[in-house]
Parts: structure tokens; sequence; C-alpha cells
């Protein structure tokens, strides 16, 4: 195992009806912008609910609009009102691009100088305001994590800060929130969770049998828990499963001491800022063409996942390791999402385009051993074709 420091001071309210927590959540004299989308949670009840947690506080805006992928344009229309209203605390209410929209908007606020830097030079935080969130849609983990991911619409960029100064104060988890998604959106977030484990367990052995197992438990538990919430949108039991899935896949815990990958992160990113495509449509795309490309550095770890997760005991490694691939994206096809880029009419044209992106990103040097260079990202995106 490796060397580690492990940090999360994230509190979670879990389980129906724990909105109501925010009463007592926030501090009463806090000047509140309430951050959301594009308006689904004032049709599912839980900007009602909402509304009606703040009901006795005396100081809250709205801001409304932010898209999934947020973009850098439409946050820094937020931070102007935030800055306007001298607003002290944000409240996040939705998915996973909610919740990294508001991460930006709270470093952005106080910041002196040119907020993209935040992300395009990385710029030092020294401070942040504060905010909680109400999770409507399980998937990216920024619930309980300090990372989040922005895009820039007039320069086509997508890019990452981390900072523990944007850890969220708490974060209400109620799997009741999640029962009127659409099937996309559903899928989309089962696969996400699914390919943030991978990340992290689908290296290279380094004896921590407990993350293994961690991260083991998770992936099976999206494997029988995701055709029940697809069957049934209001199975409270298996929704609550997914939900919590989702937080554990990316709040640290299974990565703590073990070598992390993050190449089919990062090359779907592109994807989605030259494409259009979702963030997860590009991972059940690029995630088993990692696997294939980068089979000889993964193979033990690729043996491991096939047998404790699929069973894959017989056949001979190579036989064994296409197996395990074939698997993971019958798994992904499944849940109705495709794995081609040809189903999405993206052909061999894009390939260079992407390539560019990733230069121009300094991305050249990604995986685990940080050996894959764009030579090797070429064919990962060849072979997702």
């Amino acid at each position: 195992m490796l060397n580690f420091e492990f940090y999360n001071p994230v509190k979670i309210y879990f389980g129906e009806g724990q909105i109501a927590s925010l009463a007592t959540a926030i501090p009463r004299d806090a000047r509140i912008l309430i951050t959301y989308g594009q308006g689904s949670i004032k049709k599912n009840g839980v900007y009602d609910q909402v509304k009606t947690a703040l009901k006795d506080y005396p100081h809250v805006w709205e801001f409304e609009g932010i898209e999934p992928n947020p973009k850098y344009e439409t946050l820094m229309k937020a931070v102007t009102l935030a800055r306007q209203h001298q607003v002290d605390f944000l409240l996040a209410v939705g998915g996973g691009s909610i919740i990294d929209g508001t991460k930006f908007i709270a470093a952005a606020v106080p910041f002196t100088g040119e907020p993209w830097d935040i992300l395009e030079k990385q710029a030092t935080i020294t401070q942040a305001l504060s905010f909680g969130s109400v999770l409507t849609l399980p998937a990216t983990g920024s619930e309980m994590n300090s990372g989040a991911v922005i895009s820039r619409e007039s320069t086509g960029d997508k890019l990452v800060f981390m900072n523990p100064l944007v850890f969220p104060k708490f974060a209400v988890l109620d799997p009741t929130t999640t029962y009127t998604l659409p099937d996309r959106q559903t899928a989309n977030g089962i696969i996400d969770t699914f390919v943030h484990v991978m990340e992290q367990y689908l290296t290279y052995p380094v004896q921590a049998a407990l993350q293994d197992r961690f991260s083991e438990s998770i992936l099976l538990t999206l494997i029988e828990e995701a055709p029940k919430v697809m069957r049934e949108p209001a199975n409270y039991a298996a929704r609550a499963n997914i939900m919590w899935c989702a937080t554990l896949g990316l709040n640290g815990l299974i990565g703590a001491g073990v070598p992390q990958d993050w190449a089919t992160h990062m090359l779907g990113h592109e994807v989605t800022a030259l494409c259009g495509l979702d963030h997860a449509q590009t991972l059940a795309v690029i995630m088993p063409s990692v696997m294939r490309v980068c089979r000889k550095q993964k193979e033990e770890k690729i043996l491991q996942y096939g047998e404790r997760i699929f069973g894959i005991r017989s056949g001979s490694l190579d036989e064994r390791i296409e197996l395990a691939i074939t698997k993971t994206r019958d798994f992904f096809s499944g849940l109705g999402v495709k794995t081609q880029l040809r189903d999405y009419g993206i052909d061999a044209s894009a390939i260079p385009k992407l390539l560019a992106q990733l230069k121009r990103h300094q991305l050249t040097a990604l995986g685990e051993h940080e050996k894959i260079g764009l030579s090797e990202s070429e064919l990962i995106y060849r072979d997702c074709l």
C-alpha cells in the first residue's frame, strides 16, 4: 500500500425528508445564494422543500441556469450576483454539475485576479465561500469531495481544479429526489460512478486489499442495483444504494493508498468539449478501449476484476482479459448507453482535433504510469471508433 493522507470534512444528511435539515445546517444570519440548473427542481418538489426549510432566513437569493458541464461564462454571472449582494454562503441544489459550478463560484467570489486562472493556471486559492449541497443526481461524488470540472464555451476548454477550501460543509442526500430522473440521467450517473471506481481500482497491485474490496463492493452493488432502478424508478432501496455508491466512489476513501489512472476521464473531457457528448457517454466509449490498449500494464488487475466482478476463471490470459472488457461494455450498453464513437456520428476525422486539444492542455503523460502519450491516446481513440 502506498503512503497517503486522508481528509474529508463533509457532513452527510442521508435519507428521506433530510432536506428539512437545512434549517439547522446553515447559520441563521447567512446571506445565501441558492444555485441550481434548468428548473427541474421546481417540477419534482425539491425547490419547494428547500424554500420551506429556509423560510425563516432573511437573506436568500437565487441563481438559475447552471448547465450540465457548467460553463465559465454562466458561472461568472453568478459570481457577479454573489458579490453584488455580499453573499457569504452558497447552497447548490442539483447534480454534480451544479455542485462543481458552485465550487468554482465559491472560489471565484473572493478571488482578486482573473478567475479563469483558477482553472487554466491552477492559481493559488487562499479563501472561498462556505457552501452546502442538496444532491438530486448521484454520479460525480462532488457532494463529498473538493474537485470540480468547468468548461469554457468560448475556447472549447474543459478543465479541472481541486482545493480543500471547496469541500462542501454538508451534503443532503435524499434518494426520493432521484425518482423522477429521466432514464438517460440515471444511466449516466451509474456509469459515471462505475468509471470513477475503475479509475482508482484498475491500475496495478500494491497489496491494498481493503481498498480493492471497497472498490469491488461498489462495482458489484452498481451491477446488482442498476437494473432495479431502470425498471422501478421509485424503488427506494435501490435508489439509496446507488446514491451512496456514487458518494463513496469519489470521496477519497477507495483511492487512499493506491495508484490512480484518470486517463479515461481526461480523454473523455476532450470528446465532450469538441463533440458535445454527455460526460458519461464518453466514459462508456473510452473505458473499454483504455483497458484494451493498456492491457499489459493493467493485466493483473484486469484479471482480478474479471474474476471477482464477473466470475471469469477459465480460458487463456488473453481470453479472460478480452471477456472482462466485453462484459464491461455490455454493462454500459445494457443501460441504454452507446459504447462506440461511430454510434454518435463521430469518425476518424475528429481524432487529430482531439489530440491537438490534449497537447494544448499538456495531457501527454496520462495514466497510472504516466506513459499514455499522444501516440497511445490516438490508439485509444481509434479503438473507440
